[in-house]
């Protein structure tokens, strides 16, 4: 169990039977009536927001979530293959577990699966990645570090915003948070 008093932005909350995870908290006290703390809370499986107020000091169930690496080995049909680095055990996650992220996972990636009792809940990639550009259009003679962007797509298929000068056959580093351009990687 946790208070409400100590909501930060990161702490996992089960509610209504579903992981929550909390994204903003504000503790009020208003000058008559009792303090209360008003959450923004994101739902760990669907991706929905809802804002909840609970009671200073009401307590809540804390999700227990459990954290390991495992190594992306290779593609099965639909499923993608995650070995567990210390047992060696596979598992097979479709791309629906793993969300948006799948863009970015290519093999020999070691990934933090995040699981709720025995049901996989995401699937947390390191925070960039260098991958290799396959397809963008051609530099252009005063193409300049200050110019403007242009779409690249990488060789996972995923698409970035990259500089102009950026060529077929370059190595970048990209983040994997907000589908940045972080710079070249020799």
């Amino acid at each position: 169990m946790i208070s409400s008093n100590d909501f930060r932005p990161g702490v996992s909350i089960e509610l209504d039977g579903a992981v929550w995870r909390v994204v903003e908290f504000l503790h009020v006290k208003p000058g008559k009536g009792s303090a209360f703390v008003r959450t923004k809370l994101k739902n760990v499986q669907t991706g929905n927001v809802m804002e909840r107020t609970f009671r200073a000091g009401e307590t809540v169930p804390q999700a227990t979530l459990e954290k390991n690496t495992m190594q992306h080995t290779y593609k099965d049909g639909d499923d993608f293959v995650f070995m567990e680095m210390e047992t060696y055990e596979e598992a097979r996650l479709n791309a629906k577990q793993i969300g948006d992220r799948v863009k970015y996972l290519k093999e020999g990636m070691e990934v933090n699966v995040v699981r709720w009792g025995e049901q996989v809940m995401e699937v947390e990639l390191p925070n960039s990645v260098v991958l290799e550009v396959t397809q963008t259009d051609p530099g252009v003679k005063g193409d300049t570090a200050t110019g403007g962007t242009k779409p690249a797509i990488v060789e996972t298929g995923a698409q970035v915003m990259v500089p102009l000068f950026i060529t077929i056959g370059e190595r970048i580093k990209v983040d994997t948070r907000n589908d940045s351009y972080l710079g070249r990687e020799q």
